[in-house]
This record gives structure tokens, sequence and C-alpha cells, in this order.
């Protein structure tokens, strides 16, 4: 339990009993809407994180060394630190320079994008007019994905534009114009330009379908139906997924031929990750949650609303009371987004309050703590939203608002 300061005189004498971090599953079930509803509490609480013991270390196949990658990218590799690869990466990349479709099946913070990256790199090395396209299910991914790329292929002559929502898309068709050998962008803009003849998707003999469930989530199915019936039908297709359902199976059946499926899930939920309730019937929603952040524990903390206009008042109220905080949600423009991004990152504020667009594939380091501030609509949803926190083999704590 933490230490948490006295709570303003209104919520006296009901602060312990309601935001104490309980076992209990007091009435089953949510009390938040048809959807939440559904959500059980007990499946928020989990206190093997407290005492965690750590899994067999992982002692992978091969070296990076054993894929015969091109010298400069064993270079790179090396400089960016990754020593040995992670799990998903020494199943995957032998498969992906076989040329063969695959299917990628992996917790949150596995090194996944390296994964696909390196042995698509390593295409693009031996063939320069190479061209890969990489579909993401938003602008914040596209762009991690981008800036993932361009740090590893810096000394290299490996070509690259983003196409996104939110930017100016008469820069991004100038950059079309130009030889690119990946274009990586989110199903909107790229059908965008695809229909004003900016992007010919004919020249395409790789496509990476990347957090595909979300893309699922979202009903981009129809975007990328259209967009992979302008791939050529003789294509690599890469299909990653933290879910494996029967949409996601159908899409598989769609789009891939003979894939090999690689999973290296563990659990739901990462072991390693402590996840509890605070209990906030009677009291004032926002007290509790500035009484957290004023914990030294409370470092670097996501906090997840449900709607634009709730996140975007919560941040302004816990800015006016001295938190240093930022916002993000699909109201916000690209700059905007970016700028908050960044800020989070680089320490320049302790917490970040976000809709579910920042729950599925952002890797920010170090997140201490996840906080539900309001109930997630599914299940899936919540998975997603705390595995932002105890990435890799990193601790984390998730805390979900409970009434």
């Amino acid at each position: 339990m933490y230490n948490q300061k006295r709570p303003r005189q209104r919520a006296r004498g009901k602060f312990r009993q309601h935001t104490k971090f309980s076992h209990s599953k007091r009435g089953g079930r949510f009390r938040g809407g048809p959807k939440s509803s559904k959500l059980d509490i007990s499946s928020f609480i989990n206190k093997t994180a407290s005492s965690f013991v750590p899994e067999k270390v992982f002692v992978p196949e091969y070296s990076f060394a054993d894929f015969k990658l091109n010298s400069a990218l064993l270079r790179s590799i090396e400089e960016k630190g990754y020593t040995q690869p992670t799990p998903i990466q020494d199943k995957i990349i032998f498969p992906i320079l076989q040329g063969r479709d695959v299917v990628g099946l992996a917790n949150t913070g596995t090194g996944k994008t390296a994964a696909f990256l390196f042995p698509l790199i390593e295409k693009v090395l031996q063939n320069p007019h190479e061209q890969i396209l990489i579909i993401a299910p938003t602008r914040e991914l596209a762009l991690q994905i981008g800036q993932e790329l361009q740090s590893i292929t810096k000394r290299m002559r490996v070509y690259s534009v983003i196409c996104v929502g939110g930017e100016q898309i008469w820069i991004q068709i100038r950059k079309l114009r130009y030889k690119n050998n990946f274009v990586i962008g989110t199903p909107g803009r790229l059908i965008d330009l695809v229909k004003r003849g900016a992007f010919i998707l004919n020249g395409v003999h790789t496509v990476v379908l990347d957090e595909a469930d979300r893309m699922l989530d979202m009903g981009f199915i129809a975007d990328i139906r259209f967009l992979m019936s302008h791939v050529p039908k003789e294509r690599q297709t890469l299909c990653f997924s933290a879910t494996m359902s029967k949409t996601i199976g159908a899409l598989i059946s769609d789009f891939l031929k003979n894939p090999s499926t690689i999973s290296v899930k563990t659990t739901e939920t990462p072991k390693n990750i402590e996840q509890d309730v605070v209990r906030v019937r009677y009291l004032n929603k926002v007290d509790i949650l500035h009484d957290l952040l004023q914990n030294n524990e409370f470092k670097k903390v996501l906090v997840f609303g449900r709607t634009k206009r709730g996140v975007e008042n919560l941040s302004r109220i816990l800015t006016r009371r001295g938190v240093k905080v930022e916002s993000i949600h699909s109201n916000k423009t690209q700059t905007q987004r970016k700028r908050a991004l960044l800020s989070f990152k680089q320490n320049r504020v302790q917490a970040l309050v976000a809709t579910d667009v920042a729950a599925r594939g952002l890797d920010i380091d170090n997140i201490t703590h996840v906080i539900n501030y309001e109930i997630p609509g599914t299940y899936d949803d919540y998975i997603h939203r705390i595995g932002r926190t105890g990435r890799g083999t990193q601790r984390g704590k998730a805390l979900t608002f409970v009434d």
C-alpha cells in the first residue's frame, strides 16, 4: 500500500476505506456502463509482481552474426546496444530473410520492430530497388517505426518516407517522387495518396501489417483490403499482432501464403506488472490522482481516460495544481502530439494523460506507473494500456480507479 497524503476535507473519513489497494471483489463487477460492466475487478488485481522472481534467462539460438547480415548493418546493431537477439528476433529473422510470409505474436516490449526491420534492411542492402510498405494503425506508431529505421540506417543508402495524417500531404507527395525503399504510413493517408496517383503500389513486393489486431479494432479492414488489392500478388507479407482472434485468422488466410507463425507470447499480462485497484466511490478522483502523483515513486506516469474532452480537462486541472503534465488525443494536431510525446519521453513532464490512441505500439522507456483513471472499454484495451509499463524485463505498476 502506498503512503498517501491526507485528502481534502470533503473526503475525510472515507479515503482509507475506498482508496485502499484491496483484493476485495466487492460487487464483483465494475459499474461503468454497458461495456465496462463485463469486466471483473479481480482481473485487474495481480500482486505477484511484489514478490517477482525473474524468469529463466533467455539464451538465444542465434547471434546476430549468424544471420549473415551486411557488415554495416551488424555495426549499427552493435552501436545501438543490441548484444543478442530477443526471443522474437531469434525466431523470426531467418524466416523473413528466407522470403517467407510470417505471423509474429509477441507481448509488448519484446523488440518486435527491430525483428522485422533488421531483415528488411538487409533485403534493401542486397537490392537497392526494393520497396517495402509498412502499415501501422496510428500516426505515433508509424513515426516511431520511421525513427527506429532512420537510427539504424543513418550511414547507409536506405531511403524512407512517412505518410500519416496530420502532416501536409503535399510534402509527402513530393517525397514520394523520389526513390524510397520504405514507405511507412497509416491506412487513411496511404489510401489518399494512392487515389491521387502519388503512390503506386505495383513496385511494392514486401508488406508489413504492424499491430494488425489494433487496425481491425479501429475499423481499418476495408482500408487494408483496398491497399493489399493494389500490391502485386507475388509478395512477402509480414503480419504482427499481440492477439490471435478469428478476425486476425481471417486476415491471415486472405493475405498470407503458408505463413510461419512465430509466437513468443507468455501470458496476457506480464508477470512483472503489479496490478491493483483504487476505490474512489464518494470521493473526488482528481484529488486522489493528484495525491498519488505527489508520491516520489510515481516518477513517469501514463494516465488513461476514455474521452478526448475528459483527457484534456484532466490535463488542465492537473496543470493548474502544479503537476507537469501533457495530453495526447486525436483532437491534437500532429505537431502537438509529437511535442507531448517528446516531453514525456525526455522526462520534462511527470505525467501524460491520454486516450487509447496511446495504448498500442508506443515504445516509451521507464514508465513507472499506468493509471486507468477511467475504466477501459474492454479487457483487451486494458491489456494494451498496462503494457506501456513493465516492458521487457523491467517492472511496472498499474492502478485502476473503480467505484
